[in-house]
């Protein structure tokens, strides 16, 4: 294995790290830090797949079959900082013989407790308030006042029912008492499924009928694209939420904008989006819709874990050791 001039791995660190994660990165191997944290254009991440014998990137890098075929290739690991790895080619990774790893586990809980910090901000309308006191607009409590809807007992449907859709339930039915429903089309065991009390239904249409809050915790896949489309969202009960911290493609945001103006649906709190960081601009304007900037693992816990997780990964690989997170 190549090394730097340190006589260590150089690894190409693509975003800015805790400060826990980053100086135990520098002390193993011969790190190259984004000091500015700017986000790597697709020439610079070509770069550093020319100079570095491990790469650390983030969502915000799109590592394409393009960027993959560069020449010469001296990378041997992608240990992507993140669970979900769709920005990845893994495919042509694979055929140019780069191991893939990702960081699971880690960001369950924080991913889940903003799931229902977003249920619960759609459902009561806090963005919305915050707003209007900031604004100055508020005139003191009155009983019709910004009204809006219980989420106590009500029916939660969740689309993928892996670790966030199972700590999402967990949530749920424990703290909220909601009766809790769900489609996956690879699903837990049943003792799983059972000690949750959550409930299945044969497909994604069948949950959409019958929630009032419908929560995504799908991966994004070619096949899970849009999977919340115009025929999908008017399936919903015009009194429903939606709530997506998973991957943006996996709605429609035209589709969205066109059901939340129709009210097709009551509202949608959103933390990730299609084009992101961009957002569909009417979504911009609407106050039954709650906007967060991808907050989903967003502590300080987990991101050093989700660090930590990563280096694990490029230490037993360069170590000649099997990656615990290989994914490809």
């Amino acid at each position: 294995m190549s090394a730097g001039r340190s006589g260590r791995p150089v690894v190409v660190v693509t975003r800015r790290l805790p400060r826990p994660v980053e100086e135990p990165l520098a002390r193993e191997f011969d790190a190259r830090l984004n000091a500015d944290d700017h986000p790597l254009s697709a020439v610079e991440l070509a770069d550093a797949l020319r100079a570095a014998d491990g790469l650390l990137p983030t969502v915000t890098d799109r590592l394409t079959a393009q960027v993959l075929a560069v020449e010469p290739l001296r990378a041997r690991i992608l240990a992507n900082y993140g669970v979900g790895f769709n920005h990845i080619d893994t495919v042509s990774a694979k055929a140019r013989g780069l191991v893939v790893t990702n960081t699971p586990d880690v960001l369950t809980d924080d991913t889940a407790d903003d799931a229902l910090m977003l249920l619960l901000m759609v459902a009561r309308r806090g963005g919305e308030g915050e707003r209007h006191v900031r604004s100055g607009a508020w005139t003191g409590w009155r009983p019709t006042h910004m009204l809006g809807t219980r989420v106590t007992g009500k029916t939660l449907g969740l689309i993928g029912l892996g670790r966030i859709g199972r700590a999402v339930a967990h949530r749920a039915r424990s703290g909220f008492g909601m009766r809790v429903i769900f489609h996956d089309p690879s699903p837990p065991p049943a003792a799983v499924v059972s000690e949750l009390g959550a409930e299945p239904r044969a497909s994604v249409d069948d949950v959409l009928r019958e929630a009032d809050f419908v929560s995504l915790h799908s991966p994004a896949t070619p096949e899970t694209r849009h999977l919340m489309d115009a025929r999908r969202l008017a399936l919903m009960k015009r009194g429903a939420f939606l709530v997506n911290n998973a991957r943006g493609d996996i709605v429609d945001e035209t589709a969205l904008v066109a059901a939340l103006k129709q009210g097709t649906i009551a509202g949608a709190g959103l933390d990730v989006f299609e084009h992101e960081p961009a957002v569909t601009p009417d979504l911009l304007t609407m106050e039954n819709v709650v906007l967060l900037p991808h907050l989903g693992s967003a502590t300080h816990e987990t991101r050093i874990a989700m660090g930590l997780r990563a280096l694990e990964n490029l230490k037993a690989f360069f170590a000649g050791a099997p990656p615990r997170d290989r994914v490809a």
